[in-house]
C-alpha cells in the first residue's frame, strides 16, 4: 500500500534536504544501498551508490550482501526485479509507489494468458517462446518462465532472439513492440513474417470478444514472431521528421537512438542500442563531434554536461521526460531514509515468493 509523502518534507529548502539525505546515509552507512536509473534526474541521481539501467542496478543489489535495504530510484518494475534478485532477508523500497511504468503496465497478465491461448489453438504444431523485455511486470516474467520462456534486455535482444529461432517456433515479444520489430528484422525475420497482437484497450469495447474472434486475426501461415503492442511513450514521441530536422540545423551531426523507438527512426539514424551503449557511444566520440540523441532527456542532459567538448541535443527539441521516473524527488528520498534511521520500512517491494521464482527462472535463462 502507498504511504504517502508527509506534507512537512515538501516545504524543506533544498540545502536542508540534500544536508538531511547525507545525514541519513552517514547514520545507515552499509546497511543501505540507493540505486539510481539513468533517467533520474540530477538532484537525485547525485546520491545514488550505483547508477545504470534496470537489469545492471538490481545484479549490483544482488551483491551488495551487507545491505539490509535496496532504495530503488526508478520505477515499480525496476524494483521487483531488485526483490528476485536479492535475498529474503534483504528489503527493496520504492521511495513513490506511483513511480510506474506505462509500458509494463500495458501488458496485463490475464490479456497475455488469453493471447497464449489463442495462438496455442490456432498452431498447435508450432513452439511457442514468451520473451519478454526486462521492462516488464514481475507477473509477465513469470509467465515466460512458467511457458520456457525468458527475458531480454535491449542490449542482448538480438542474442536471446537467435537463440531461438527456429523453423516450427513463434517467438511470442511482451511488452515493447517496437524493440521487438527492430530485433526481428536485424535477426532477417521478413517484415511479413510478423504479427502485432492488439491488446485490448477499455475504450474499445471489445473486452467481450471471444478466442474464436482473436484467433481470426490470426494469418494462415504461422508468422514467425508475433509482437504485443505495448510501447515506450517517451520513446514513441520521437519521429523521421526530427531526425531530418536535426541533420538540417546541425550538418555532420551523428544521430544515436534507442530501440524503443519506432523502426522508421531507428532504420534512418546512425547508431541505435541500449541507454549504456548510448552512453559509451558519446562519451568516448572525439572532441567536437556532434550528437542528437533520442532518448529520455534527463539523460541527454547529464550526457551533455559530462561531455563539454562535444555538441550533445535532443533529438526532440520539446521536453521528452519520463514522468512517471521523474515522481522520485529530494522529499522521497529523505522521508525514505530517515524513516530507516528510526527502523521504519515504507513503500516496501515485495513479490510473492511463487512468482519471484518463476520470473527468476526467465532471468536466469537469459
Amino acid at each position: 500500500m502507498r504511504q504517502v509523502l508527509p506534507p512537512e518534507y515538501l516545504d524543506l529548502g533544498t540545502e536542508e534536504l540534500e544536508h538531511r539525505i547525507q545525514q541519513a546515509k552517514a547514520a545507515l552507512r552499509k546497511r543501505v544501498v540507493i540505486l539510481g536509473h539513468h533517467y533520474q534526474k540530477d538532484e537525485v541521481i547525485r546520491f545514488a551508490d550505483y547508477r545504470g539501467d534496470s537489469l545492471k542496478l538490481s545484479q549490483l543489489a544482488a551483491r551488495e550482501r551487507e545491505a539490509e535495504y535496496i532504495v530503488f530510484c526508478g520505477v515499480h518494475f525496476m524494483a521487483e526485479t531488485a526483490d528476485i534478485l536479492t535475498t529474503a532477508e534483504q528489503k527493496v523500497l520504492l521511495p513513490d509507489l506511483a513511480a510506474g511504468c506505462s509500458m509494463a503496465d500495458m501488458a496485463d497478465i490475464d490479456e497475455v494468458e488469453e493471447c497464449w491461448d489463442v495462438i496455442k489453438g490456432k498452431y498447435p504444431d508450432q513452439e511457442i517462446i514468451p520473451i519478454t523485455y526486462v521492462n516488464s511486470t514481475a507477473e509477465i516474467k513469470a509467465f515466460c518462465g512458467r511457458k520456457g520462456g525468458m527475458t531480454c534486455t535491449s542490449s542482448n535482444a538480438r542474442a536471446v532472439f537467435e537463440k531461438v529461432i527456429g523453423e516450427d517456433k513463434i517467438i511470442l515479444f511482451l511488452p515493447d513492440e517496437h524493440l521487438g520489430r527492430n530485433t526481428g528484422l536485424e535477426c532477417e525475420i521478413e517484415a511479413e513474417e510478423i504479427f502485432l497482437w492488439e491488446r485490448r484497450e477499455q475504450d474499445r469495447g471489445d473486452q467481450f470478444e471471444d478466442h474464436e474472434m482473436r484467433a481470426q486475426e490470426l494469418p494462415v501461415i504461422a508468422p514467425r514472431l508475433i509482437l504485443w503492442n505495448g510501447f515506450c511513450s517517451v520513446h514513441q514521441r520521437f519521429t523521421l521528421e526530427q531526425i531530418n530536422r536535426a541533420r538540417t540545423k546541425y550538418p555532420g551531426i551523428k544521430v544515436i537512438v534507442h530501440p524503443e523507438c519506432e523502426h522508421t527512426v531507428v532504420a534512418n539514424s546512425d547508431l541505435h542500442g541500449s541507454t549504456e551503449y548510448i552512453i559509451e557511444t558519446v562519451t568516448r566520440a572525439p572532441a567536437g563531434s556532434s550528437w542528437a540523441i533520442g532518448t529520455e532527456i534527463n539523460l541527454v542532459h547529464r550526457l551533455a554536461q559530462e561531455n563539454p567538448d562535444k555538441k550533445i541535443v535532443c533529438l526532440n527539441e520539446t521536453v521528452c521526460m519520463c514522468m512517471s521516473m521523474n515522481r522520485i524527488h529530494q522529499p522521497h528520498l529523505l522521508w525514505t531514509l530517515e524513516n530507516l534511521v528510526q527502523g521504519k520500512v515504507v513503500n516496501q517491494i515485495s513479490v510473492p515468493s511463487e512468482i519471484a521464482a518463476e520470473a527468476k527462472l526467465a532471468l536466469e535463462r537469459m
